[in-house]
């Protein structure tokens, strides 16, 4: 137990203090695990790369078809075609209701920071034209995509460690769903109406003026193809893990529903009707498409390295026992497994900032308590990490600068309105988590 407390504060403090890439934190925390508990050097290189092998095995093709989903959201002006629409129908004087909807529905496809920039100018344009606090507006948008990037496959965290606990990917996100939109509602615009006056303060005006752009017009797909396009691998998915429930195993209606739901097969199928429905029909050529797809891959980079390193920082602790001791320690804690998922993502999140480091390093901590929690399903685990890595996003996540900068708010002003709404979130999460638990 000692030698991963020390892993974990090495993990802290390269990452936090000495600013090291958290991929190089977790592979050096890796092998301090094996030194430490007294591994054979080679042994640790092989659990190693079974570890990276085994998760990156698992997710690779599916965070890069991810991420072309995402582009093409992004180049095509969908996000803002549901933006507009919604705006239309439930009127500018709901914006915080609608910015709420179009990070959840957004979301789905593209990263946090993706989002959050590629929807800012919309915030920017409805403050100018009602004249609303662009807190308002921003935190509303900020929480709910915080929300899905943390308990939503296909996101990459939720994902990796959807594999991690051998949970089935069509019950986490129909679970994520129920948790997730209550929670967005909660922490989004009920709690900006609580915490954070309407009405622009004086010095928005001038900031506005400085960051307003004017936007060429451009023609924007249809919401309806559009909003079927980002919902498709999902609803192959959950689809996947209703129609089972009713079909013969082995019969050629389950097997063929089993591929459809894959989801490699369910992002691949998404893809491919998002190059037709956002990209070919609306006049791009495959050289465009090309173009766009080459984009996706660099910024993946740093995500894959994290996730690999983590899954190897998971098998580390299975190979090397420690795992079974620190099972056999949480056990003696007659702690609710829900709410252990759930505080050490938190704390996780709330040192190292990173909601990926956190929910992986988390997963591995976790994953040997399960097998003395039989009651507990891993895709209630899963949605728990997901819901303590939501809270805390202060100083120390990218994500919370990212929504600072962009609103143009204060520190003190970022802390009490985002960073109180993230804990808000993380909290309701976890009470719909725990009774959610008690139905399933």
């Amino acid at each position: 137990m000692l030698v991963l407390l020390a892993a974990i504060l090495l993990i802290v403090v390269l990452i936090v203090k000495v600013r090291v890439h958290a991929f190089l934190a977790l592979m050096g925390a890796c092998f301090v695990v094996g030194v430490g508990s007294g591994m054979p050097l080679t042994q640790i290189v092989a659990s190693f790369e079974k570890g990276v092998g085994g998760t990156l095995g698992f997710l690779a093709a599916i965070i890069g078809l991810g991420s072309i989903l995402g582009k093409m959201l992004e180049e095509s002006g969908g996000a803002e075609r549901i933006a507009q629409t919604l705006l239309d129908s439930l009127g500018r004087q709901r914006a915080s209701w609608v910015m709420m909807l179009v990070g959840f529905i957004a979301g789905i496809p593209v990263f946090f920071e993706v989002g959050f920039v590629l929807l800012i100018p919309l915030i920017y344009v409805v403050a100018r034209e009602t004249r609303l606090n662009m807190l308002y507006l921003g935190v509303p948008l900020a929480t709910s995509l915080m929300a899905v990037h943390c308990m939503l496959p296909p996101h990459p965290a939720a994902m990796a460690i959807t594999g991690m606990l051998g949970a089935d990917v069509g019950k986490v996100i129909l679970y994520g769903l129920i948790v997730g939109l209550p929670t967005a509602v909660v922490a989004g615009p009920l709690w900006i109406k609580l915490a954070c006056r309407s009405e622009a303060p004086s010095t928005q005006a001038a900031f506005l003026e400085e960051r307003c752009e004017a936007r060429a017009s451009r023609e924007l797909p249809g919401f309806g193809v559009t909003l079927f396009t980002i919902l498709l691998p999902l609803l192959l998915m959950v689809g996947k893990t209703v129609a089972l429930m009713g079909l013969r195993p082995g019969s050629g209606a389950f097997e063929l529903v089993a591929f459809l739901g894959n989801p490699l097969t369910a992002l691949s199928l998404a893809v491919l009707f998002a190059y037709w429905s956002l990209g070919l029909r609306r006049g791009l050529a495959m050289a465009d498409l090309l173009k766009l797809t080459e984009k996706c891959f660099p910024p993946l980079a740093s995500i894959l390295l994290i996730i690999g390193a983590g899954g190897a920082f998971n098998g580390i602790l299975i190979d090397s026992g420690i795992g079974k001791t620190l099972a056999d320690s949480l056990a003696q804690l007659n702690m609710n497994p829900i709410l252990l998922a759930w505080l050490v993502a938190g704390l996780m999140h709330f040192a190292v900032g990173s909601a990926t480091v956190a929910m992986i390093s988390a997963a591995g901590m976790v994953l040997p308590l399960l097998g003395a929690h039989p009651e507990y399903s891993p895709e209630i685990i899963v949605i728990a990490i997901g819901a303590g890595a939501i809270g805390w996003t202060h100083v120390t996540d990218s994500a919370f600068w990212v929504v600072k900068e962009y609103l143009g708010v204060s520190l003190a002003d970022a802390l009490k309105k985002f960073t109180a709404g993230t804990v808000l979130a993380s909290l309701t999460a976890l009470a719909l988590t725990l009774l959610l638990s008690r139905l399933v």
